[in-house]
Formats: C-alpha cells, sequence, structure tokens
C-alpha cells in the first residue's frame, strides 16, 4: 500500500515556500503533512496530498520542478519502543531508509510515519509480513 508524495524543488530564497503553498491553496488543495529540508541552493518541500496528480500538475504549471515518489505511511505505536520496534524490523531485513517524517494528528494511540526506502516494494513485504500496518492512500484520505 505505497502513497504518492509529492517533492517541490524551491530555489532557497524568501517568498518560495510560500509561492508553493499559494498554488496549492489556489487549486483547493490541502496539505496533510509535510517536510522541509534545504541544502545552500534549494529546499526540498516533500507532501502528502490527496490528489498527488493534481498537485504535480498545478505546480508544474507554476514553474516549479516536480517529482513524485512512492514512500510508505507506517502505524507506529506512540509509546517508548514504538519505532524502535519498527526500526528493528526494517533493519533485520536490511532495508535501507531514506528519510522519514511524521504526521501530526495520532490516530487511536498511534502515529503514523512517512518513510520512503530505497525499495519500497520489499519494505511493504517485509513489514505487512511482519505485522505493521501500512496505511494506503484509501484509507489515510478516508481518516482525513
Amino acid at each position: 500500500m505505497k502513497i504518492h508524495q509529492v517533492s517541490v524543488f524551491l530555489e532557497n530564497k524568501p517568498g518560495q515556500l510560500r509561492m508553493a503553498c499559494d498554488v496549492l491553496a489556489k487549486a483547493g488543495m490541502n496539505m496533510v503533512t509535510l517536510s522541509l529540508a534545504d541544502t545552500a541552493q534549494f529546499g526540498i518541500l516533500r507532501l502528502i496530498v490527496q490528489d498527488w496528480q493534481k498537485a504535480k500538475t498545478v505546480l508544474q504549471k507554476a514553474g516549479c520542478v516536480v517529482k513524485v515518489t512512492e514512500v510508505l505511511a507506517i502505524e507506529v505505536a506512540d509509546q517508548p519502543g514504538g519505532l524502535s520496534r519498527i526500526l528493528e524490523i526494517v533493519d533485520s531485513a536490511g532495508l535501507n531508509i531514506e528519510y522519514m517524517y511524521a504526521f501530526t494528528e495520532k490516530r487511536g494511540g498511534r502515529a503514523l510515519l512517512v518513510f520512503r526506502f530505497a525499495n519500497p516494494d520489499a519494505a511493504l513485504r517485509v513489514l505487512q509480513t511482519s505485522g505493521i500496518n501500512v496505511v494506503g492512500t484509501v484509507e489515510l484520505f478516508s481518516r482525513a
């Protein structure tokens, strides 16, 4: 149950983040979660929206460089050791995590984390086999 993440490459100067957010707002799009990272030259805005195709289109029309990647939204027990349990499974399977970030909303005592794996298909198989709930797009947006 992979979900699509939209990554927007923004020039590292004032107003660029607002411009991307304005484009999405004018298109009536709500960002469910996001992450922002920077380098000396540019920033990377990673976000989850319900209609990733529309987000990609409107952002590209606004002149943004956009990439869509597959990520996994994983339920993690919201308690000490919850993330460690997931990472133990991931490490035991030799899976590489490229990055991760969290949703701000808790869901029934569980946190929801977004993981970008080098091999999302292998990660999905390992996690599901280990009894970890990987949330799909339909489930993610039916809860929002």
